[in-house]
């Protein structure tokens, strides 16, 4: 069967028509690229503390965001330097005095690990973060402390919840 001309021009802008439209991805890669600076940049906010989920913190209204330090782990068995075991906290509570030797020795062998260089020279400006349930006991919470200090740490923070300057407010309205 012969075509006419018009038939056949017809069938050729049919096929061209016909084809799905294609996905311009130009726009999209611009998209994409914006994202991923967006979360670079503000991916250097982020907590530096490990995350303990059978640990419930204490609530505080400190503005202050916590630095990289040494970090204590105050768990229900063990006492944990840097996500590694030193103690049982009921050999810990047994012993007399305040010091705890393995724990001691465990902050010894951080100070050139973690440490900034400046603090490394510098007792006041080393820092140690301790992290701890609000149900344990204070004598426990004394003697790990004492340690910290004996190890020639300076600063020590305890870690706790951000909680909301207008709860409080609201707290201390309603006494």
């Amino acid at each position: 069967m012969v075509k006419s001309a018009r038939a056949k021009r017809m069938e050729k802008h049919h096929k061209r028509h016909k084809s799905s439209g294609a996905l311009n991805l130009v726009s999209l890669m611009d998209i994409f690229t914006i994202l991923v600076f967006f979360l670079l940049v503000n991916s250097s906010d982020v907590e530096t503390l490990p995350n303990a989920k059978d640990l419930q913190l204490p609530e505080s209204i400190a503005e202050e965001k916590a630095k990289e330090t040494v970090v204590i782990l105050i768990g229900e068995e063990d006492l944990i330097v840097q996500g590694a075991p030193v103690a049982k906290i009921a050999d810990v509570m047994d012993m007399k005095g305040n010091d705890i030797p393995a724990l001691r020795e465990a902050l010894k062998s951080q100070n050139d690990r973690v440490l900034r260089r400046e603090a490394q020279d510098d007792i006041a400006g080393r820092e140690v973060t301790i992290m701890g349930d609000k149900e344990i006991p204070y004598r426990l919470l004394k003697k790990v402390m004492a340690t910290c200090t004996a190890s020639d740490y300076g600063q020590i923070s305890l870690a706790v919840l951000q909680k909301s300057s207008e709860k409080l407010d609201s707290l201390q309205a309603a006494r």
